[in-house]
């Protein structure tokens, strides 16, 4: 028996890196998914994944949406109920970085990064809970980064939109527990996806493999792999929590 056989999850940002390896890794154990991806040049990526997960014999459905857009949100959480059913995972994993020192940032870096990492997990989560609740069920997943715990240099957008997703998943759980809904979060460590190439060049990146006990970057299946624990039963008695998939950055 599959670990999600016939439930239906969202992943918001899967066109490609953690998104899209979370979206397979579901689909591998069972579950429908609909999934979101934003620019006109991610959609024959988008494409190709549909045709990837219908592999395993589950449906799949790529939307374009913004998961920064409030009214974007709320059009496509009631496409996939529409066109699914229902909706009993979401993973919230959209996200990017516009990395300056904070002398030079300007407000419009601030805000893109806000927006597409934080303010899209409130987006998202306010429209999921509503079919969660009617089936008194569900498990949210928000895609924090060990940054948002540790920091970083001139990434002060970035760690501040993922230290807010921490408080808003911790108080999303205490909100919603009762009606049998849990939330929790992951805070990858530096992990290879297109998003960070700059791990392998140079010095950059051999500094920040010295500072990683288990001596390597991450992959992005092992933090589909951890999502999938949370999005499972395996999982149920576990919310308000923020598992650190860092390779043991974080201790």
């Amino acid at each position: 028996m599959k670990l999600l056989t016939g439930k239906v999850s969202i992943v918001t940002g899967a066109a490609r890196g953690i998104g899209a390896a979370i979206a397979l890794k579901l689909a591998e154990q069972g579950s429908h998914i609909a999934f979101t991806y934003v620019s006109d040049s991610s959609a024959a990526k988008a494409k190709d994944l549909v045709t990837e997960i219908e592999k395993f014999g589950v449906k799949a459905k790529a939307y374009q949406a913004n998961a920064a857009d409030f009214a974007a949100c709320e059009s496509f959480v009631n496409e996939v109920v529409a066109h699914f059913g229902t909706v009993d995972i979401c993973v919230n994993n959209a996200g990017i970085s516009k990395d300056n020192l904070l002398l030079r940032m300007t407000p419009e870096q601030w805000d893109d990064v806000m927006d597409t990492n934080l303010k899209s997990v409130y987006n998202m989560t306010k429209q999921v809970i509503r079919p969660m609740m009617k089936a008194k069920s569900g498990s949210i997943i928000n895609m924090s980064s060990i940054i948002g715990i540790r920091g970083n240099a001139g990434q002060s957008s970035y760690a501040a939109s993922k230290a807010g997703i921490i408080g808003f998943t911790k108080s999303i759980a205490l909100e919603i527990g009762s009606r049998n809904i849990r939330c929790n979060a992951i805070a990858p460590g530096f992990v290879e996806t297109d998003m960070t190439h700059y791990l392998n060049e140079g010095d950059a990146g051999k500094a920040f493999l010295a500072k990683i006990p288990l001596g390597r970057f991450g992959k992005a299946e092992e933090i589909a792999n951890t999502t999938l624990f949370l999005a499972s039963d395996l999982s149920s008695y576990i919310t308000g929590q923020v598992i650190s998939a860092c390779g043991g950055l974080n201790i």
